[in-house]
């Protein structure tokens, strides 16, 4: 029998961490590098987490940004955050979005979107530094037949929690530290950017039973008692109710990730995310015939 006092144990109780993996290194859209924190060959996704891309950060030369065209989207979430230069977003439900530094750019794809996400047309011309992250949210299967939508989320929508030490907290979605962000999912998510300042530590909730993963932007320090560096994806273990982290010496650039599991068949394939093979069939088909984002009202 499980007591009231053994329940606020395991709620506080802090996770461990049960492996640390790196990401993988690849292209996007036009060629633009990206480091892919997932999916990589060791984890296909933290479910309901599809993918966690990070471009950037780079020193970019006039003329030098490159984007990604149009291309079709089906069955998740999908979430592109700014934290330098400039992006607009398009898409086939007539939507467009500049996107300066702080924003977000929430594109529910669902029975399908052609989506592009280019460079605006002043960076692209002036150059500078870009650094953005696209997120791939997995949506249960009653979701995915869905009209698509897109919103824009400016930097002042989105609550920051700061410190005295210099540490922040972007709260995109979920609830933490006392403030909720401005993204709710079909599958209950946390996302929050967290900046550590050199030697400071948080606690960020991660309920019973949900998945949890802490991916270090840039900096080390620590998640748990497991020391981390750049690039790394530290995968928690479902022992506790909360995350400690902490920054390093330089501090710490993470971003933090807890969402309930789904728990249904994933079949993938490119841009398209449904429950079975015959779905993604279904979805290539679709877009081969130009039936993809078209809708009639």
């Amino acid at each position: 029998m499980t007591t009231l006092g053994t329940a606020v144990t395991a709620a506080t109780a802090i996770r461990s961490v049960a492996d640390v993996l790196q990401p993988l290194h690849t292209l996007e859209g036009e060629g633009y590098p990206v480091r892919r924190a997932l999916p990589t060959p060791q984890i296909p996704f933290l479910d309901p987490f599809l993918t966690v891309d990070q471009a950037g950060p780079a020193h970019l030369g006039p003329g030098e940004a490159k984007g990604a065209p149009d291309r079709p989207y089906r069955g998740f979430e999908a979430l592109t955050y700014v934290l330098e230069g400039a992006l607009e977003c398009a898409d086939s439900t007539g939507s467009r979005a500049a996107l300066a530094p702080g924003d977000v750019h929430r594109l529910t794809a669902a029975a399908g979107v052609v989506h592009s996400a280019e460079p605006a047309p002043a960076f692209l011309e002036a150059g500078g530094l870009q650094h953005h992250l696209q997120l791939w949210v997995n949506v249960p299967a009653a979701h995915k037949g869905a009209r698509p939508r897109a919103e824009h989320l400016p930097a002042d929508r989105i609550p920051v929690v700061r410190r005295l030490d210099g540490s922040w907290f972007k709260v995109i979605a979920g609830t933490a530290l006392g403030v909720t962000g401005p993204v709710g999912m079909p599958a209950p998510v946390t996302v929050v950017h967290a900046c550590l300042a050199p030697g400071e530590s948080a606690r960020l909730p991660a309920p019973a039973g949900w998945n949890t993963a802490v991916y270090v932007l840039s900096g080390s320090g620590a998640v748990g008692t497991a020391e981390v560096v750049d690039g790394d994806l530290a995968v928690l273990a479902d022992d506790g109710g909360a995350v400690r982290l902490a920054g390093g010496p330089v501090g710490a650039d993470l971003l933090f990730l807890s969402g309930r599991p789904i728990g249904e068949p994933v079949a993938r394939s490119g841009p398209f995310v449904m429950n079975t093979a015959e779905e993604i069939e279904q979805a290539f088909d679709d877009y081969a015939c130009d039936r993809l984002g078209r809708y009639d009202d």
